[in-house]
C-alpha cells in the first residue's frame, strides 16, 4: 500500500482565472507550516537562546538571511514534487545508480535520527521542567514515544485535521515565547538594528562559531525531503501548464508566511536572551536565583565566566529573573515545539525509506520502523545522561546534521535544473548560478562548523579516525557535484556520456496521508 493522499481540490469554480484568490490560497495552505515545523525544532530554539546570550541582537540578521536561505531552497523543494508528482527521494530513487543511492539514503536517515534526537529529548526536557524535576529524563522519552499514536490518530481522521492540528501546536509557541517576550521587553531599536544592519562589532571566535551554529540549525538537509512530498496533498492536473505554474505560486506564497511566522518565533527567543542574559555572568545568575528560591541555582558555578545556557538553563534562569510563571511557560513552549517536530520528522523519515527503498509497507509498519530507529539511541542518551549536561551531545548532533546537508542540498539543484525532468519549470540561468553558489556557500559554512568542532575534540585518535571518515565524506560530495554540473550544463563533464538521466514520468500517487 503505498500513497494514500487523497487529493484536494484547488479549483473552487469561482475562482478560476483570478490573478490572486485567497480561497485558493486557503486551500493550498498546510504543507508549507508542516515545513516550517523544522525551523521551530528544540535544536532551533536552542541555538535562538545561545546566540542571544552570546551575541547579544548582533546576529539577528544572521537568522534573517538563513532563513530566506531555507525559503529558496523549500522553493525548489516544492517545485519538485508538484511538477514531477514525486518527491526528492522518489526521483533520486530513480536516477542514481544503486550504490550511491543507499549511501545517500544512509546519509539522510542520520540527519534525522540526528534530529529526532533532538526533539525527544526536548521535549523530555520541558516534561522535566512543568514537573519540577519529577519526571526524569528517560521517563519523558517514553512518554514522547506516545506521540507516534496520536499521529496515527490524527493522520487516520484526514489531512486538514493533521494540519490544524500543528497550526494549533506553532500557535502554542507563538504565544508562550511571545509572553517572553513582552515580559522582558527587549530594546526594539536594538532588535530592528540586529535584524538589518549586517554587522557584529566586538565579536570574536564565539560568534563567529554561533553565526555558523544559526545556519547549520536552520537549513535541515531532510526538511528539504519532507516539503517535497507534503506538496503531493493537493490535486493539481500536471499536464496543465498553467495549473501547475498557479500551484507553484501559491505553495511559494504560503512557504513564504509560514517562515516569517517561524523567523518571527525564533526572534522572540533570541530577543529575549539577548536583552536578559548578554554578558550576565554565572555568579549573577546563581546569586539571582539563589534570591528568587529557585532549586537550580547549583547549576550556576560561583565564578565570573560568562554565562552558558542551553534549552533546560534557558527555562532555569527565565523563572529566576522573571518568576515561576516564565519558566512554565518557556517549558510549554519547548515542549509544543518538541511534539510537533517529531511528528514531522515521522513524516521526513517514511517518506525517505519509502522513496529511496521503494517500500510497500503499511503506514503502521513503516511509522513504527522510522521512530524505533530514532528513539532506541536518545533512551540510551536519556538513561545515561543527565538532564543539566546535554549540552555537548547537542552539538555534536548539530554537527551530525550540518554534515548531511550537501545529500538534499546538492540532488534538489541537480533535479530541478533538468529540462527532462522538469520540462519548462527547471531551473534557468540566474537560478543555475546562484543555487549553485548558495548551495556552496552554506556546505562551506557547515563544513568549517564540523572542523571546529572537531578540532575542539583536542584527541590525535579522534584526529586521525575523522581524517578517514573526511576522505569517503568528500569524494561523495564530489560524486553527487559530477553529476550536479552535468545537469546544470556542464557536459564535457560526461566523459564517456555514463550519466544518462530518463525523461520525466508524471505520478499523480500520493504520499501516504489520508485526506
Amino acid at each position: 500500500m503505498r500513497a494514500e493522499i487523497r487529493q484536494i481540490s484547488m479549483y473552487p469554480r469561482d475562482a478560476q482565472g483570478d490573478l490572486f484568490s485567497f480561497r485558493k490560497l486557503w486551500a493550498f495552505t498546510g504543507p508549507g507550516f508542516l515545513m516550517s515545523i523544522a525551523y521551530l525544532d528544540p535544536g532551533n530554539i536552542e541555538s535562538d537562546l545561545q546566540s542571544g546570550a552570546i551575541a547579544g541582537f548582533k546576529l539577528l540578521w544572521v537568522l534573517l538571511v538563513a532563513t530566506i536561505i531555507g525559503l529558496l531552497l523549500q522553493r525548489l523543494a516544492a517545485r519538485l514534487g508538484v511538477v514531477t508528482g514525486m518527491h526528492l527521494a522518489e526521483v533520486c530513487n530513480r536516477h542514481y545508480p544503486t550504490v550511491p543511492r543507499i549511501i545517500l539514503w544512509l546519509m539522510v536517515e542520520l540527519a534525522i535520527i540526528g534530529s529526532d534526537m533532538q526533539e525527544v529529548i526536548g521535549c523530555a526536557i520541558a516534561f522535566n521542567l512543568l514537573s519540577v524535576g519529577r519526571i526524569p529524563l528517560w521517563a519523558g522519552v517514553l512518554i514522547t514515544i506516545f506521540d507516534t499514536f496520536v499521529f496515527l490518530f490524527l493522520d487516520k481522521y484526514g489531512l486538514r485535521k493533521l494540519e490544524a492540528f500543528f497550526g494549533f501546536l506553532i500557535t502554542i509557541m507563538a504565544l508562550s515565547f511571545g509572553y517572553e517576550y513582552v515580559r522582558v521587553a527587549p530594546d526594539q531599536v536594538e532588535v530592528l538594528k540586529g535584524m538589518f544592519v549586517p554587522y557584529c562589532s566586538g565579536c570574536g571566535a564565539a560568534q563567529l562559531e554561533q553565526a555558523v551554529g544559526i545556519v547549520g540549525a536552520v537549513i535541515m538537509p531532510h526538511n528539504i525531503y519532507l516539503h517535497s512530498a507534503l506538496v503531493k496533498s493537493r490535486d493539481i492536473n500536471r499536464g496543465n501548464k498553467k495549473e501547475v505554474k498557479e500551484a507553484n505560486k501559491y505553495y511559494f506564497i504560503e512557504s513564504s508566511i509560514a517562515l516569517f511566522i517561524s523567523f518571527l518565533i525564533n526572534v522572540f527567543v533570541v530577543a529575549v536572551f539577548a536583552e536578559a542574559f548578554y554578558g550576565k555572568t554565572n555568579m549573577e545568575v546563581g546569586q539571582k536565583c539563589n534570591e528568587s528560591g529557585s532549586p537550580h541555582s547549583d547549576l550556576f558555578p560561583a565564578n565570573n565566566q560568562t554565562l552558558e545556557v542551553d534549552i533546560y538553563k534557558g527555562g532555569v534562569v527565565l523563572g529566576c529573573f522573571f518568576g515561576p510563571a516564565a519558566l512554565y511557560i518557556w517549558a510549554v513552549g519547548i515542549l509544543a515545539a518538541g511534539q510537533s517536530s517529531t511528528m514531522t520528522g515521522t513524516y521526513s523519515g517514511q517518506f525517505v525509506m519509502e522513496g529511496f527503498l521503494n517500500l510497500r509497507w503499511s503506514r503502521f509498519a513503516r511509522v513504527l520502523l522510522t521512530r524505533s530507529i530514532a528513539i532506541l539511541p536518545t533512551l540510551l542518551v536519556a538513561v545515561f545522561e543527565d538532564v543539566q549536561h546535554l549540552t555537548g551531545m547537542n552539538d555534536f548532533l548539530n554537527v551530525l546534521q550540518s554534515m548531511q546537508l550537501p545529500f538534499a542540498l546538492i540532488p534538489i539543484l541537480t533535479f530541478t535544473s533538468l529540462t527532462s525532468l522538469m520540462n519548462d519549470f527547471a531551473n534557468g540561468l540566474m537560478w543555475k548560478i546562484s543555487g549553485g553558489l548558495l548551495i556552496l556557500g552554506v556546505c562551506a559554512i557547515n563544513i568549517y562548523f564540523v572542523v571546529v568542532y572537531v578540532f575542539a575534540l583536542n584527541n590525535t585518535i579522534l584526529y586521525v579516525f575523522s581524517a578517514i571518515l573526511s576522505f569517503a565524506y568528500l569524494s561523495f560530495i564530489l560524486y553527487l557535484m559530477w553529476h550536479c554540473l552535468i545537469a546544470l550544463g556542464v557536459s564535457c563533464l560526461d566523459f564517456r556520456g555514463s550519466v544518462r538521466y530518463p525523461p520525466a514520468v508524471l505520478v499523480d500517487e500520493q504520499p501516504e496521508l489520508d485526506s
